[in-house]
């Protein structure tokens, strides 16, 4: 890997946006870019990643897309649905499907900053300006580069921690737990975070499941452990080189949001132009980790090809 594929432009060098007063990295990908963070997933970075295949088991990442159930953040269940083709074939259609309902990407087009306008400076609206930061440019070559799993969760076993409490991490709870691992992030990482939130969520039955939902109208009527949305954490993974960050609770960013840290999802979508995600189940991946001794795997996720969307199932799947 040459050094040009190891270079990250300091955290605090990056220029300050005049609306919202926070870093942003828009011109480092140059004029219309649409992969952000991604853009560190380079040839040399992909190809030094297959190294982290050995045994070739494969986990899968993803919930079933009918989960949650009942949805959150007022978004709907799908329809299935199934049509003859003839005698002796099918066909089947999908009406309502939320591309964000359960594990999944939140593209460039979900947040934006304010007056600044979205990532690189966008101000248009989704259904008429289709090609800016669509999320079918991340599909084009892939999410695919060096997993490395940071077990949270498993970090706090046997200390009564609860994933659907509010508790913030902070990069110093990050790189202990890399560090008790025995890992270490790189350039072009992509970093999977592991709170438990979706191994607490798929031991709940039904009714406790209904229950939760009706909390989770808007992004503050629950709470939920997370990142931290402070500076502090904007800087270290930015600083760090990571280019994605799928996680497995319901927001990334610690739920209620602590009012002098702001929105980490402000900080990293429009300002860093991060690649996030949400409700990944991780549980199966610690689990394999654990067993193999070791928490790097080749990770490889592929946002739906469609033009203009604003985010996609995860379709993500760990091969060890």
């Amino acid at each position: 890997m040459s050094e040009s594929d190891k270079v990250v432009v300091p955290f605090d060098e990056l220029p300050v946006l005049p609306g919202s007063g926070l870093r942003h990295a828009w011109d480092l990908g140059g004029p219309g870019d649409n992969l952000g963070t991604l853009n560190r997933l380079t040839g040399p970075v992909v190809a030094a990643a297959a190294a982290a295949v050995r045994t070739g088991e494969r986990v899968g990442l993803t919930l079933p897309l009918d989960l949650p159930d009942p949805p959150f953040f007022r978004r709907q269940r799908y329809r299935h649905s199934f049509t003859a083709m003839g005698q002796t074939a099918w066909d089947d259609y999908v009406d309502g499907f939320y591309l964000q309902c359960s594990s999944q990407w939140d593209g460039l087009r979900h947040v934006g900053s304010g007056p600044d306008g979205w990532y690189g400076g966008w101000r248009g609206q989704p259904e008429a300006d289709l090609q800016p930061l669509g999320i079918h440019h991340w599909a084009q070559a892939g999410i695919i580069g060096r997993g490395v799993l940071v077990d949270l969760a498993g970090a706090r076993e046997g200390t009564g921690y609860d994933p659907f409490a509010r508790v913030a991490f902070f990069p110093g709870d990050i790189t202990a737990a890399l560090e008790a691992q025995g890992s270490a992030l790189r350039y072009g990482d992509i970093l999977c975070v592991r709170t438990g939130w979706v191994d607490r969520y798929l031991a709940l039955d039904d009714a406790a499941r209904r229950e939760l939902a009706a909390t989770m109208v808007t992004v503050s009527g629950f709470s939920s452990a997370g990142l931290a949305g402070s500076e502090e954490m904007s800087r270290f993974l930015w600083d760090s080189g990571v280019a994605a960050l799928p996680c497995d609770n319901p927001s990334v960013e610690v739920v209620p949001a602590d009012p002098a840290d702001g929105s980490l999802h402000q900080r990293l979508i429009p300002h860093l132009g991060f690649a996030i995600g949400e409700l990944f189940d991780f549980a199966p991946l610690a689990r394999a980790c654990r067993r193999a001794g070791r928490y790097e795997f080749l990770f490889t996720g592929v946002p739906l090809n469609l033009t203009g969307a604003v985010g996609s199932p995860a379709n993500a799947v760990a091969i060890l």
